[in-house]
This record gives structure tokens, C-alpha cells and sequence, in this order.
């Protein structure tokens, strides 16, 4: 067998644990989720606005400012607005347990980002991002399918039958896990050339000022309480890497540089992220 039959294989399988990494993301979130936390949370109206300006005008703009002062190669541009674009990530539940935040908030926020990112992607994007399609439906209908649709059964599970859900979480999270590390390996092994390739062209320093400055404008936005103020921090800067994923392998497949960006500001602003969740807990 040829390397390059072996290269097609290889990504085939990440693209397929790609896919199951974000249905069964989806669902272990939907999982948790009990429809009277979300409608209590979601009444606060204030704080819900502030949630959706910073994270579908504000962390899309600071991504669009960040390449007009730093011009970035064009795949490193468009893994850039995808992340702008792509919010609630499914990971905030745990990062706002390790920060000390409202854990309640943090999951109708995480909803809320989700929903939003599934009309703001296919609306907004196209304008920013050439290559992406200018048709909704096409971006559409992998999120409605891959993130909605797993999202909504596992809510529906979770307020039917809560021992169904009960064993059914640790299933869901586990395969999530599983997935997660294999397509993340695969994904390090074929694009790490292009990984290689971000360092020396500011896209390093770009992706890791993103997810700073998208943290510090939740983090003002958040209001007076600290543990809310945290949470909607951490949720802003955490963007929704299985999203951009998503629509990076569906629209720029020969492009490995944009998933490049993609992982290189993930794993950047990881540290980030990690190191703000630790200060807001000893606050």
C-alpha cells in the first residue's frame, strides 16, 4: 500500500472521529441538561444580551481587527473566523467547576452560544470567509444534524427518564473522550507540517491574543457578580473548536494550514484559559 492510500486512509478515519467526537459531545451536554435550569437561567435578560454581544459581535470583531494590524497567510485567516464565529463550547460546564463559577449559568450559556453559533455561522461567515459557501443550507445542515439534533435528544433523554440519562453520560462522555484524542492525534500527524509551518507568521501570537482579549471583554460584559462575570469570561474566550473543525473539513479539505490555526489557537489558548480559571477560583 502507498503512502499516499495510507495518507487517504488516515484521513478518513479523523474525519469520521471528527464527526463522532462532536455527535457524541452534543449529546453527553444534552445529557446534562434539565429544561427548567435552562428557561430560569435564560431569564435573565440583562446578562443574556451581554452573552450574545460579546460572543457574536465583539469576539468576531476582535478576530477581524486582530488580522487587519497582523496579516495573517489566508488559511490562518479563515481557521481565525472560524473560531470567531463558532461559540459555546461544550467544555465550559468543567471549566467553570474548575473557576469556582455559576455552574448553573454556565450550562444555559453554553445552550444558548450553541443555538446562536447554528444561525450565526451559516449568516455571517460567508461574508468574512471566501471559499466558505454563500448558501445557509450547506453550512446548516451538518450543525443542525451533528450538534442540534444530538444536543436536543440528549435533553429530551435527560427530562424523560433522568436513570436513562444517568447511564447513558458516562457512555456519551467517554466515547466523546476517545474520539476527541484520536482525531486530535490524527489530525497533529497529517497537518504537522502546516502546524510547523504557524510559527515565525504571527498566527501564534494572533490565535493566543484572540482568545485573551475575548476572555477580558466577556470578563467586563460579565456584570458585578464574580462568579457570573467569570463564567460568561471563559465561556466567550472557549470557543466551539468541534464547530470550526466541522466546517474545516468540509470546506477547506486541501487547505491544512486552516486547521492548523485552528489547533494551534486551541491549544494556545488553552493555557490561557487554564491559567485565568485557577486566578478566578482563588478570587
Amino acid at each position: 500500500m502507498g503512502r499516499g492510500a495510507v495518507r487517504e486512509i488516515l484521513e478518513g478515519v479523523s474525519s469520521i472521529a471528527t464527526l463522532v467526537f462532536v455527535v457524541a459531545c452534543m449529546a453527553a451536554a444534552g445529557l446534562s441538561l434539565e429544561v427548567k435550569d435552562i428557561t430560569t437561567q435564560l431569564r435573565r435578560g440583562r446578562l443574556i444580551l451581554a452573552a450574545v454581544v460579546v460572543n457574536f459581535v465583539l469576539a468576531p470583531a476582535i478576530a477581524f481587527g486582530l488580522t487587519q494590524l497582523i496579516p495573517l497567510e489566508r488559511p490562518h485567516t479563515i481557521g481565525l473566523f472560524l473560531l470567531g464565529g463558532a461559540a459555546g463550547a461544550p467544555f465550559l460546564p468543567k471549566l467553570a467547576e474548575l473557576s469556582r463559577g455559576d455552574l448553573a449559568f454556565s450550562v444555559s450559556l453554553m445552550l444558548l452560544l450553541m443555538t446562536g453559533s447554528v444561525l450565526f455561522m451559516p449568516l455571517v461567515l460567508p461574508q468574512l470567509i471566501p471559499g466558505l459557501s454563500a448558501e445557509p443550507w450547506p453550512i446548516l445542515r451538518p450543525l443542525l444534524l451533528t450538534m442540534m439534533l444530538p444536543l436536543g435528544l440528549g435533553i429530551l433523554v435527560r427530562n424523560r427518564s433522568e436513570r436513562t440519562a444517568a447511564w447513558l453520560r458516562p457512555l456519551s462522555g467517554w466515547i466523546s473522550n476517545l474520539s476527541m484524542v484520536l482525531a486530535v492525534l490524527l489530525l497533529l500527524g497529517l497537518n504537522l507540517p502546516a502546524i510547523l509551518g504557524t510559527f515565525g507568521t504571527g498566527a501564534v501570537f494572533v490565535g493566543t491574543a484572540f482568545v485573551s482579549l475575548s476572555l477580558a471583554a466577556g470578563c467586563v460584559l460579565g456584570g458585578p457578580d464574580p462568579r457570573v462575570r467569570s463564567t460568561l469570561a471563559l465561556g466567550t474566550a472557549q470557543r466551539n473548536i468541534a464547530a470550526a473543525m466541522l466546517l474545516a473539513l468540509q470546506n477547506f479539505p486541501d487547505e491544512p494550514g486552516v486547521m492548523a490555526m485552528l489547533l494551534v489557537t486551541t491549544f494556545a489558548g488553552l493555557a490561557v484559559l487554564l491559567i485565568a480559571a485557577r486566578q478566578f477560583a482563588r478570587q
